[in-house]
Parts: C-alpha cells; sequence; structure tokens
C-alpha cells in the first residue's frame, strides 16, 4: 500500500479542504462504473479510499504521521514470537483481529460473504441471514458528494410570484425548476435526485442558489421596497396626485403642497411578502426640471429671488 499523501496527491501539510478536494476527483475518476474496461480500477479505486480515510480522519492522520499505523490503518504490530510475523489490529487481551470489508477489490468483498456462509452455515442469501434480518456490508467510508450547485438569477417580480425557469447544470443538462413564491436572495432550492450518480450510491441533488437581479425603479431593503419618484416644480408647489408603481398595480399618491425633494411617504403593505403580512414601500420625491433652458421659467424664479430670498443650507454652518 502507497503513502495516503502519495495516493491522493496531496503534501503533508495539505488542509482538511484539500484532501476532500483531491479524494472527490480522483474518487469520480478512477470508479469502476466509469473504468469497466480497466481491470485495475477497482484496486486503484479502493487504495484512493483507504487514504481518505486515513487522511480525513483528524486522529488516523496524526496516527499516520507518527508511525503508529501503516498505509492500511493498521497499528505497526509485528505478532508474537512465532507468529510468523503476521500483521493485524490487536484486539481485547491481546490477540490479533482483521476487519473485513465489502467495496473494495472484488476478491475481498466475496471472500468475507465466504466466511460470513460459513459462519452461518451457508445461510446468507442475497444480503439476508437464514432467519431473514438483513444485514448491510461495511462500505468502507465512502462518502461520495453526489450534490450538484449552480447559481439562479431572477427577476424581482419572480422572487414575489413564483414561476418556473430553465437552467443549466455542469453537465450540460438543461432542467425547468419552480421557483417559490417568496424566495429570497441566498436562499437554495433543492431538487431531489438531479445531482451526479455513482453506483451503488443513491443520486446527490441540485443545490440552486438564488440571487435577484438589480430592479430598474425598487431598492430591495429586507421585506421593504424603496423607489425614487420624479416629481414635476409645479408637483412639489402646487401639490397633486401623481401615480407610483408598485410590485402589483399602481397606486395614486397625494403629494402635499410645497413638498421638497427627498420628502419620503409610505405606502403600507406595498413592499415584499414577509410572514404574517408584507413590507412596505417607502416613496422619496425628487424634484426634476424640464430639459433645456425655460427663458420664462428662468425670468420667474429671478423675481421670486428677489421677492422671497431664503437659504436652506443654513443650518450647515
Amino acid at each position: 500500500m502507497r503513502d495516503p499523501y502519495e495516493v491522493l496527491g496531496v503534501p503533508r501539510g495539505a488542509n482538511a479542504a484539500a484532501i476532500k478536494s483531491a479524494f472527490r476527483k480522483l474518487a469520480k475518476k478512477h470508479h469502476p462504473d466509469s473504468n469497466k474496461n480497466d481491470p485495475k480500477a477497482a484496486e486503484r479505486f479502493a487504495e484512493i479510499n483507504t487514504a481518505n480515510e486515513i487522511l480525513s480522519d483528524e486522529e488516523k492522520r496524526k496516527q499516520f504521521d507518527r508511525g503508529e499505523i501503516d498505509a492500511e490503518g493498521k497499528p505497526r504490530f509485528q505478532g508474537f514470537p512465532g507468529s510468523g510475523g503476521a500483521r493485524g489490529r490487536a484486539g481485547p487481551g491481546g490477540f490479533e483481529s482483521h476487519t473485513f470489508r465489502s467495496g473494495g477489490a472484488g476478491a475481498g468483498a466475496g471472500a468475507f460473504e465466504d466466511i460470513l456462509n460459513s459462519m452461518f452455515g451457508g445461510g446468507m442469501r442475497g444480503g439476508r441471514a437464514a432467519g431473514g434480518t438483513p444485514f448491510e456490508f461495511e462500505t468502507g467510508g465512502i462518502g461520495l458528494d453526489l450534490d450538484l450547485n449552480v447559481a439562479m438569477t431572477v427577476s424581482l417580480e419572480e422572487a414575489v410570484k413564483g414561476g418556473e425557469k430553465r437552467v443549466r447544470l455542469p453537465t450540460g443538462k438543461e432542467l425547468n425548476v419552480k421557483i417559490p413564491a417568496g424566495v429570497t436572495a441566498g436562499q437554495q432550492i433543492r431538487v431531489k435526485g438531479q445531482g451526479e450518480t455513482a453506483h451503488g450510491h443513491p443520486p446527490g441533488d441540485l443545490l440552486i442558489t438564488v440571487s435577484i437581479a438589480p430592479h430598474p425603479f425598487f431598492k430591495i431593503e429586507g421585506a421593504d421596497l424603496r423607489i425614487d419618484l420624479p416629481i414635476t416644480l409645479y408637483e412639489a408647489v402646487l401639490g397633486g396626485k401623481v401615480r407610483v408603481p408598485t410590485l402589483g398595480n399602481a397606486v395614486e399618491l397625494s403629494i402635499p403642497r410645497n413638498t421638497s425633494s427627498g420628502r419620503t411617504f409610505r405606502l403600507k403593505g406595498k413592499g415584499l411578502p414577509k410572514a404574517g403580512g408584507s413590507g412596505d414601500l417607502f416613496v422619496t420625491t425628487r424634484i426634476v426640471l424640464p430639459d433645456g433652458n425655460d427663458a420664462e421659467l428662468e425670468t420667474l424664479m429671478e423675481k421670486w429671488r428677489g421677492t422671497h430670498p431664503y437659504n436652506p443650507r443654513s443650518g450647515l454652518g
């Protein structure tokens, strides 16, 4: 058995994330189902799995680094005098014990079944003892991560109302995914069984991380929305009713006389859905002058300035 660091291709100082990443890549590459024409694939796969069992377990890794266990995870035990140097795992009372696993080389798995059959008098058939009690072989700790992670951007309207959107997977497959109403930025949608597959393992899931595209009008603040509402100079001075867009139908907002730019109004319940109701929509007025030069307006302002002077910045010092 080779050095587990050499098997996974990682340095001795590699962290847990690097070890996990190396194992996943090698396990996927050398899985027997992906290498059916390679008679040594199962042997390599078992070697990769054993190396990962040691390096992914902090205590076992320390034991290996200290030389207390070998590359197979067994204590460095030379046996008792006259034992011929047999190596195994020291059990209670100093006796040697061995662990048999399925999922390794084919011969190992078959030998384990032969031993069980001899112990139970040939009573083990198809994963059941003679009495009908089901049993499972130890899988050797294979921890394949078969989940797929993708990102999806939805519009604010899609996030609120829900809908269906097509997403492309890293495998090239395209899938229609249902977007639940009220989904929020950063939320994950899990689609069962649409991840990667490997023989002997249930298929992984598809994990979709949602982000919400910037909206041309609205800004999101939790369950509340904000919008800057352009108004004319005469609407600000004389007041009036103006239409305000919402996520549903537009509504009319009454602008009082002498409304300054930057004044904020709250429309209750016109924000995003939340537990127990909806957030609010905050509308901030922005006075917008007409494009181009208007000689009549300039003349009016010059006259007004002379008769009604004021300084809105007086409080700034």
